[in-house]
C-alpha cells in the first residue's frame, strides 16, 4: 500500500508545473505579437482601394497587404501591383497601379492593343481597352499625338534619357486595370524608382475576395 501511495504522489505534477506552462505560452504570445508588430511597422502595410482604377482587379474598399521590403531588396517587375507615391499632388495619398514597363522598355498602345518591346500584350486583367493611343518617342511620352507637358508630368530632361524612345534608367510606367478611368503614366508620366513603397501581394477584406495577387 505504500508502494502504491507513493507511486501516485509521484505521478502527480509538481504545483510549479501550471505556472511554468502559464508563463511559456505568455511568453509565445509575447513573442507572436512582437513579431506581428515588427511585420505590421516595418514589413507589410494595409492599403484601402479608394477609387475604380484598379477594376477588376481591385474593388472600391478592398483592403490590400503589401510588401514594402519587396523594392528594398529588388527593382519593380513588370505585371506587379505596386504601391507608390505619385509623382502629382494627391494631398498626401499613395497610389496602386500595375508595372508595364521598366527601364528600358519600348511602350506603345495603338488600337486598344498594348505593346512592349514590340510584343502585344496578353492582359487578361484588363476591364476594357484603352480609348487612347501612347508612344514613348522624341525624349517624351505622346498621348493620341501630343507630347505629356513636362511642367504638369513626370518626363525627365533630355540629358537623364538612354535612348528617346525607351523608358529611361530608374523610371518606371504604371497603367490601372480600368485603362480609361485610370490616372497614371498615360496622364502623369513616369514613376521614378525612388517613389515606389510596396508590392501589393494580397486582397486580405472582404472575406469573400480573399486571394493572393499575381503578376
Amino acid at each position: 500500500m505504500l508502494g502504491i501511495a507513493r507511486a501516485a504522489l509521484s505521478a502527480r505534477p509538481p504545483a510549479a508545473r501550471p505556472i511554468a506552462l502559464v508563463r511559456a505560452s505568455l511568453d509565445t504570445l509575447i513573442v507572436a505579437a512582437l513579431a506581428a508588430l515588427f511585420l505590421v511597422t516595418f514589413v507589410i502595410r494595409p492599403f484601402y482601394i479608394p477609387s475604380v482604377s484598379m477594376v477588376p482587379t481591385l474593388q472600391v474598399n478592398d483592403l490590400l497587404l503589401v510588401d514594402e521590403i519587396a523594392y528594398r531588396l529588388q527593382r519593380p517587375a513588370n505585371g506587379e501591383i505596386a504601391v507608390f507615391a505619385p509623382p502629382v499632388n494627391s494631398g498626401g495619398a499613395d497610389y496602386v497601379k500595375r508595372v508595364i514597363g521598366v527601364p528600358g522598355d519600348t511602350i506603345a498602345i495603338a488600337d486598344g492593343v498594348v505593346y512592349r518591346n514590340g510584343a502585344p500584350l496578353r492582359e487578361p486583367y484588363e476591364n476594357e481597352p484603352p480609348r487612347y493611343d501612347l508612344s514613348i518617342e522624341n525624349y517624351s511620352i505622346y498621348v493620341d499625338g501630343r507630347p505629356l507637358d513636362p511642367h504638369v508630368a513626370d518626363v525627365p530632361p533630355k540629358p537623364l534619357w538612354q535612348a528617346p524612345n525607351r523608358i529611361p534608367r530608374g523610371f518606371y510606367f504604371v497603367l490601372g486595370d480600368n485603362r480609361n478611368y485610370s490616372d497614371d503614366s498615360h496622364v502623369w508620366g513616369f514613376v521614378a524608382g525612388a517613389r515606389f513603397i510596396g508590392r501589393a501581394f494580397l486582397i486580405l477584406w472582404p472575406l469573400s475576395r480573399l486571394r493572393a495577387l499575381e503578376s
